[in-house]
């Protein structure tokens, strides 16, 4: 079962893949980390990207997607391209998506602190949040 952590960035959206099997992580390789919705006003732009991240989906047989929650309101808040882009995941009818507030990934990251530091790991400094979203996720199983 690969778990895709997401991290939702203006109109970008950036990409972790990560496994558990026998209490081990694995990190797997993606084609394209990053994706961006270039017109968000422009209906067909939406589904291009929403189909494109389905076919990615199946073809690293995600089941589960895990976002970042973003404020609604407040000095952090997501903008509405950024929710625009939230509810196109959302409505990929072949995965489970889910959200995680930022106090929640704090909260399990206290119970279970990451094993290695991050620059350990081998991903791009930019994918820290989506790795985090997608770690934690994995240890709430």
């Amino acid at each position: 079962m690969i778990t895709c952590g997401i991290e939702i960035k203006s109109n970008e959206i950036i990409l972790c893949l990560l496994s558990k099997q026998d209490g081990l992580f694995q990190i797997a390789d993606c084609r394209q980390v990053r994706h961006t919705l270039n017109h968000p006003n422009d209906c067909e732009s939406v589904r291009k990207f929403q189909l494109i991240l389905k076919k990615l989906f199946e073809d690293y047989k995600v089941t589960r997607a895990v976002i970042k929650e973003r404020p609604t309101k407040g000095k952090f808040a997501g903008s509405a391209i950024g929710f625009k882009i939230e509810a196109a995941i959302q409505l990929i009818d072949t995965i489970q998506v889910d959200l995680f507030s930022g106090a929640t990934v704090k909260d399990i990251l206290k119970k279970h602190p990451m094993p290695i530091p991050f620059k350990a790991t081998g991903l791009r400094a930019f994918q820290e949040g989506a790795f985090t979203v997608g770690y934690i996720a994995l240890c709430e199983e």
